[in-house]
């Protein structure tokens, strides 16, 4: 029994081992396209851009054999990067596709300037100068998107002149590339960074800045001086940082606490260092279902020849796309498309939503609905399909059904009951006027 769980712990640490040679011996290849903007353009016109193949191949600690690689003959050797990235987060899986695979992950390798920060929340960080030495080398910026949306990245890398092997100083991630949510929700963008334990700018102060973005306008959502402990003044209400993250894991992730449609657009999660930045964009789409109502309803009896009108009002919808139209379902439980009836334009609301109405003309004899059945107003949106339904009755057609006697026993009823009030209040006058001659007579 002993040699069972022997060979069983030495098992899990040979995996454990295999695992973490793995690991640190490689990561993964990384395709990208080396962008930078072509010397000697200028006069004002829009800069040309040059792109050339690259890959990254991704370690995670310097101990690593770069031999062991071998790159392509078709990308340039200057274009072969040597990457050590001890936060591994060249390595999540949203980077790296099932082998076979035809989707790849989007990855894009610019030149990138240290430069001081002109905004007032990051300028605490370079009150005092760099060291040039470090500042004095070769910096990439690299910019990727994963595979469906998992993971948005955007990192900063340093290699010694004339090198090829750079190391990640600053990496800035996204899980939420892609957020909807309901309107009165809360929303979490998810920002998270990390910064070489081993740089001088580790430990030399940081501050976060989220963006919003519009249609090409934008505002100050919040900003947070790391360095001074200090919030910048805004504007915006019901959004929070986690402050102790901040510090303690990284955790730069921006909570709205209850969505409205003007929060629509795009977030900039944006990390500082002295001298450094790097940021993720992500996109916050409200949708919010339309609700019906149905009038009139019910709807009135209905003979053959007489049209009836109903009329359907959708509303509190966002975005504006939505498909209105009309269905009706007979007695035998089929259903089908009718009449899509006039439909209204878009009114918008004081919160930014919007409603639209239709109206439907029913003709039961040309439109064969036979004595009836169940009308429904159909809305089709973005955030679900909505169903609103009313019954039409239509009496006297052919042999009539229980419903339709009924209904002309109660319409026989009230005629009776109609008749007999008239031939009451008449004999009670003709009585009284007798009554009254009578008494003259005597």
């Amino acid at each position: 029994m002993s040699n069972i769980s022997t060979n069983f712990k030495t098992a899990i640490f040979v995996v454990v081992f295999l695992l973490f040679g793995a690991l640190c011996s490689g990561c993964v290849v990384l395709e990208c396209w080396f962008v930078q903007e072509k010397p000697g353009r200028g006069g004002g016109f829009s800069a040309a851009m040059s792109q050339e193949k690259s890959l990254m191949y991704i370690r995670t600690n310097l101990d690593s054999d770069k031999t062991q690689y071998k790159p392509p003959s078709d990308i340039s050797p200057s274009r072969i990067y040597y990457v050590t990235d001890p936060s591994a987060t060249f390595c999540r899986s949203a980077l790296h596709p099932p082998e076979g695979s035809v989707t790849k992950p989007q990855c894009e390798i610019n030149p990138f300037t240290p430069q001081a920060s002109m905004v007032k929340w990051a300028a605490a960080l370079t009150n005092s100068a760099q060291s040039p030495v470090y500042l004095d080398a070769n910096w990439f910026s690299v910019a990727a998107q994963g595979l469906d949306g998992q993971l948005t990245l955007s990192n900063l890398m340093r290699a010694s002149s004339a090198s090829n092997e750079p190391n990640v100083i600053l990496s800035v991630t996204s899980k939420t590339a892609s957020v909807r949510s309901r309107m009165g929700e809360p929303v979490l963008l998810d920002c998270g960074f990390w910064v070489d334990p081993t740089s001088p700018l580790h430990g030399s102060g940081f501050a976060v800045e989220w963006r919003y973005q519009f249609r090409g306008e934008g505002r100050l959502v919040v900003a947070y001086d790391g360095k001074s402990d200090r919030f910048a003044e805004t504007s915006e209400t019901g959004v929070d940082l986690d402050i102790s993250g901040l510090y303690e894991r990284g955790n730069a992730s921006l909570v709205l606490e209850e969505a409205q449609v003007r929060d629509s657009g795009t977030y900039i999660c944006t990390i500082y260092l002295p001298h450094l930045l790097a940021q993720v964009a992500m996109d916050l789409e409200i949708v919010e279902p339309p609700s019906l109502a149905i009038y009139p309803s019910p709807l009135p009896f209905s003979v053959p020849g007489q049209v009836v009108s109903v009329h359907c009002e959708a509303s509190g919808f966002v975005p504006l796309t939505l498909d209105l139209g009309w269905e009706f379902t007979g007695a035998d439980g089929k259903r089908r498309h009718i009449d899509q009836g006039s439909v209204t334009g878009h009114r918008q609301a004081s919160d930014g939503t919007y409603s639209q109405s239709t109206r439907l003309e029913l003709e039961p004899t040309k439109l064969g609905l036979g004595r009836g059945g169940e009308v429904s107003c159909v809305a089709n949106h973005q955030g679900g399909s909505r169903r609103a339904s009313v019954t039409l009755n239509v009496i006297g057609v052919s042999a009539p059904s229980i419903e339709d006697s009924m209904a002309m026993v109660a319409v026989a009823l009230v005629l009776y009951g109609v008749i007999k009030v008239f031939f009451w209040t008449f004999s009670s006058v003709d009585t009284s006027s007798i009554d009254s001659k009578d008494r003259k007579d005597k």
